[in-house]
């Protein structure tokens, strides 16, 4: 059975992927410090429990576990922090990375899947946006991902390493198995969000603009449920083990939702009307941001399953009003 290591695999992406794995006769070991990832998440293979940023701690894990893989979730994603707070973005993102990576050359192996983001290409000029789009980040997280992204090329001309970079839009949802879901503390995503409102445990959302060129005033986002993201996570694995090129790849949905779609869509499911308010807008957030896709589509022959916007608000709804706490 082939064994791959998935930092961060008890957060939301890395514990639904761990299921993935296992699913698909994987063996997980999940490396996590749960600094934010969770517990309960880990349910699927092993867990190796440490800090990233300790090179002894990894030199042993790699020893133990052998993996033939990684899949690299671990790091810091709060957009509106990283520009507070660079520093911890670049020590976490990028030079936790560094470290991992010398870990796995050490160790010999040889493919990384990095959890990279929608956020290094900034305000975009196009949309939908194709990989080949400029990259211009506009926060420090979008600039730690985007680094790693050189890194990664670097190190496969220096090295011989081969990489998948997946660039996430909106990731959402639940497990519609029930078992996972998603807990940021502080959360910062937009559907847990107004389901938060819905339930009464915030007071309210505001909505951040209703004067964007879009056919509702509100802001319009590619949300791609969490299921399909784990899924692609597995095939970009496969595509490297059975010896397919590095590539980086769009993980969306080539659809937009706006913030009013969103809200509309959990009142639908809660059969409540969750409290918001209009506000203004919040620098550098543009109208539209909507992937291309159909790469991903090509390379991993991939698609999205259960992506559609009824299915990732009614798992969300499901999963926060039965699991979290005010």
């Amino acid at each position: 059975m082939t064994c791959v290591l998935i930092t961060g695999g008890a957060g939301y992406i890395g514990s639904h992927t761990a299921k993935a794995l296992a699913r698909q006769h994987f063996e997980p070991i999940v490396l996590d410090d749960f600094r934010s990832g969770h517990r309960w998440a880990v349910k699927w293979g092993r867990l190796a429990e440490g800090d990233l940023a300790d090179p002894e701690f990894l030199r042993a894990v790699f020893a133990r576990e052998k993996p033939e893989g990684v899949i690299h979730f671990a790091a810091e994603i709060q957009v509106g922090e990283s520009v507070k707070n660079p520093r911890k973005y670049f020590w976490n993102n990028a030079v936790s990375t560094l470290k991992l990576l010398d870990a796995m050359l050490a160790a010999s192996v040889k493919y990384i899947v990095f959890s990279s983001s929608a956020a290094i290409y900034g305000d975009p000029d196009v949309t939908p946006i194709p990989e080949d789009h400029p990259a211009r980040p506009v926060s420090p997280y979008g600039e730690s991902k985007l680094f790693v992204e050189h890194v990664l090329r670097s190190y496969e001309a220096a090295y011989g390493l081969r990489w998948a970079a997946l660039r996430y839009f909106n990731a959402s949802g639940a497990d519609p198995e029930g078992e996972l879901g998603e807990e940021h503390r502080p959360e910062s995503h937009l559907i847990p969000l107004v389901i938060a409102a819905a339930l009464g445990r915030r007071p309210l959302i505001e909505v951040y603009g209703t004067d964007y060129p879009t056919p509702d005033g509100t802001a319009i986002r590619d949300y791609i449920h969490v299921t399909d993201l784990a899924e692609a996570h597995v095939r970009a694995l496969r595509h490297l083990l059975e010896g397919g090129p590095s590539v980086a790849l769009n993980l969306g949905t080539g659809r937009g939702h706006s913030v009013r779609e969103v809200i509309a869509a959990v009142a639908e499911a809660a059969r409540i009307d969750p409290p918001y308010r209009d506000g203004p807008r919040r620098p550098g957030d543009p109208p539209f941001l909507v992937a291309d896709c159909s790469r991903a589509r090509q390379v991993l022959a991939w698609e999205t399953k259960h992506s559609n916007l009824e299915e990732i608000v009614r798992t969300a709804w499901k999963w926060h009003s039965l699991h979290s706490e005010p």
